[in-house]
């Protein structure tokens, strides 16, 4: 018998993502949760015989015998709704920044509002598979990692585990992103006219990712900066990320260091010595994929990380975490 997951924030592209991953799995079956009505309905082919619609509740959540319920909702609504639905039995993938940060202070510092719920704030398993796989089935609540920070430290960390970059020398992610990484909701800023034929760089020096790439990957802040861009596109990240190496003299070796760190793991794919990822290699997948060059004369170095946003940045990576918190297969629904 499958096990019943709900989706609220169904409507948004995280959540759709969501339910499209979801309908094809083996072992789940989705349910839609609705929080408030939303006046953009989205068509609907004739004869549609979709998943059941529930309210957003503990005491539905409860009712329906939910195994999981993933929040595809702004940080605030995602502080309302967790508590109920943990108190409900239920498992809680977050999507939102609200249980990210381990504190309520870095929290206000990076979101610029109170955190309301600090007792889950510091429960919360920070699910990034690939680094916590280990705790990810044992946690109640698992906030699902942001997207630039997914394609960032799943880059960086190998490389400052290893002991090969120059941390003096400073660590720079130059990091774009196609428009649906901004949500759904209208905006001056994602809409057609501003987008299209453009390009632009925002949240410079404060974006609210930049603590989780600090928390996951070893850096102190004045070793890291970030800039993010969005590109006139609609889904996709790349990263270019600079680097000085040190103690190292080729990018086979580099290669090697993330073969050794990544060699098993079912999500992320490595690119030959000198090559690099573009968008459309890892578009409406669950992978990551990296690349890497060094220019032995200066040490100069640079790994390319690409992602999906709404898949590993998002609805995917929340699949990948939901299945290792119920036992299912990691893959299942992402192959």
């Amino acid at each position: 018998m499958a096990k019943l997951a709900g989706i609220v924030g169904f409507r948004g592209y995280s959540g759709q993502e969501l339910l499209h991953l979801l309908e094809r799995h083996a072992g789940v079956e989705p349910v839609l949760m609705e929080h408030r009505a939303d006046s953009g309905e989205r068509p609907r082919r004739r004869n549609y015989n979709g998943p059941r619609t529930i309210p957003a509740t503990g005491e539905a959540a409860k009712q329906h015998g939910l195994s999981a319920v993933f929040l595809a909702t702004p940080p605030e609504v995602s502080m309302e709704l967790a508590p109920a639905m943990l108190h409900a039995g239920a498992k809680v993938i977050d999507l939102s920044g609200a249980f990210r940060l381990r504190t309520p202070e870095n929290y206000t510092r990076w979101y610029k509002e109170e955190h309301t719920q600090p007792a889950l704030l510091a429960e919360a398993c920070y699910g990034l598979p690939e680094f916590n796989r280990g705790a990810v089935p044992k946690a109640r609540l698992i906030s699902n990692p942001g997207c630039y920070p997914t394609a960032a430290n799943l880059a960086i960390a190998p490389l400052v585990e290893a002991g090969v970059l120059d941390l003096d020398a400073g660590i720079v992610c130059d990091a774009k992103s196609g428009v649906s990484g901004a949500g759904r909701k209208p905006s001056l800023k994602t809409s057609f006219c501003e987008v299209t034929g453009n390009f632009s760089a925002y949240s410079i020096l404060e974006h609210r990712h930049v603590p989780e790439v600090l928390m996951n990957s070893g850096l102190e802040e004045s070793q890291f900066s970030f800039t993010a861009h969005l590109l006139p596109i609609h889904r996709g990240i790349l990263e270019t990320i600079y680097f000085k190496a040190k103690g190292i003299s080729s990018a086979s070796a580099l290669v090697e260091i993330y073969e050794r760190r990544y060699g098993n793991e079912p999500f992320v794919r490595l690119y030959e010595a000198g090559q690099a990822p573009d968008i459309s290699s890892a578009a409406h997948t669950n992978f990551c994929d990296i690349g890497v060059k060094l220019d032995s004369a200066s040490g100069r170095g640079v790994v390319v990380s690409v992602i999906d946003n709404l898949v590993k940045g998002a609805a995917g990576q929340a699949v990948q975490n939901m299945n290792l918190a119920l036992g299912f297969a990691e893959t299942e629904a992402l192959l």
